[in-house]
């Protein structure tokens, strides 16, 4: 006989499961399908993180500049020292090669004295300590062996000065790499953002960057503020002729520049060596408080950290080279944080 058993029905817990499942998954689509619209940012949003990732690489730029600048003297001082120890090396030698002298001379008169022989031993410091055998030396000898003495004291204090130099270079080295992969992590990252804009959004943005460099054929009313001196002013006639080329972050001229590279070269165009780092920079000279006491050529100082720096060109203008994508150009102090003045 047949079976007529009814068949198995899914559990009620079962069926609850899946249709709360399904229906949250229908919930979740839709919220998706609602979101992506959303995410896209707008044109003036996309310029707002753009500029504010700009800012970040100029910060770490300036650190790369005052890291760059750090091993460009330690190489110097370490080249300075390596010569001073051939040098040394070489008076040594000579010290050793005349106590050779005076041993081939005694040898020939009948042997050497055991003094000469501790004269041309490696380390005299041990004869030299010994006073009853000092005694036995003439002013001559123990002035040289004094003098191979000193020698090679100065020399293992150079040696062990450039180690320590050496180390810090390393430590530098490493330093500035770093720096330079994070501003190059900021700008790929802006670019990327740039990316995500249509073709008009982009062209508008690059319409708008064209308006805000002034090229060193547009006029600007600069006033009539006097220059803070006739260096300041050279200073500043020397960055008037770059108007228009492009920011590079660690370029310090002639065709481009970042903020400090600008202020260092165009001082030094004018004959007067300032720091490399706008954080340097803001040591030196006289501090001035008030934007109304600037004067044309007077270093100008912006953000909390003090990481980026331009020219008072007067007026109420910086003369400065912004970020990337911009060029060395005017601009209102009062778009960006003003913290003080610097007269050189």
């Amino acid at each position: 006989m047949a079976s007529h058993r009814r068949p198995k029905q899914q559990s009620r817990a079962r069926v609850t499961v899946l249709t709360t499942a399904a229906a949250a998954a229908v919930v979740l689509s839709a919220n998706a399908a609602n979101a992506a619209p959303s995410q896209k940012l707008t044109k003036d949003q996309v310029k707002a993180k753009v500029d504010d990732l700009y800012q970040q690489a100029e910060q770490a730029s300036e650190k790369f500049d005052g890291a760059k600048e750090k091993q460009q003297k330690l190489q110097k001082e370490i080249s300075t020292i390596q010569d001073n120890v051939a040098r040394g090396q070489q008076d040594l030698n000579k010290l050793r090669d005349g106590l050779g002298s005076l041993a081939t001379a005694q040898y020939r008169s009948g042997g050497i004295d055991p003094s000469v022989q501790l004269f041309l031993s490696s380390n005299p410091d041990d004869f030299l300590d010994k006073a009853s055998t000092l005694d036995q030396l003439s002013a001559q000898q123990v002035d040289a062996l004094k003098k191979i003495q000193d020698k090679q004291r100065e020399l293992a204090q150079e040696r062990a000065e450039a180690a320590e130099k050496l180390k810090d270079l390393s430590s530098t080295r490493t330093q500035l790499e770093q720096k330079k992969q994070e501003v190059q992590a900021k700008l790929a990252d802006a670019q990327k953002l740039l990316n995500t804009l249509t073709a008009k959004e982009k062209q508008e943005l690059a319409a708008q960057q064209a308006r805000a460099d002034r090229s060193s054929s547009q006029r600007v009313n600069l006033g009539d503020a006097p220059p803070a001196s006739g260096r300041a002013a050279a200073a500043f006639a020397a960055a008037q002729s770059v108007l228009g080329s492009p920011y590079v972050y660690g370029a310090s001229g002639p065709s481009s520049f970042d903020c400090s590279g600008l202020t260092s070269w165009a001082y030094a165009q004018a004959g007067v060596s300032i720091p490399r780092t706008s954080e340097s920079q803001a040591t030196i000279g006289t501090r001035i408080s008030s934007i109304n006491d600037l004067k044309v050529g007077d270093l100008v100082f912006f953000y909390g950290d003090i990481h980026h720096v331009g020219l008072y060109a007067g007026n109420g203008q910086v003369l400065h080279a912004p970020h990337t994508g911009a060029v060395v150009r005017y601009e209102a102090i009062s778009d960006m944080p003003f913290q003080f003045g610097v007269r050189v």
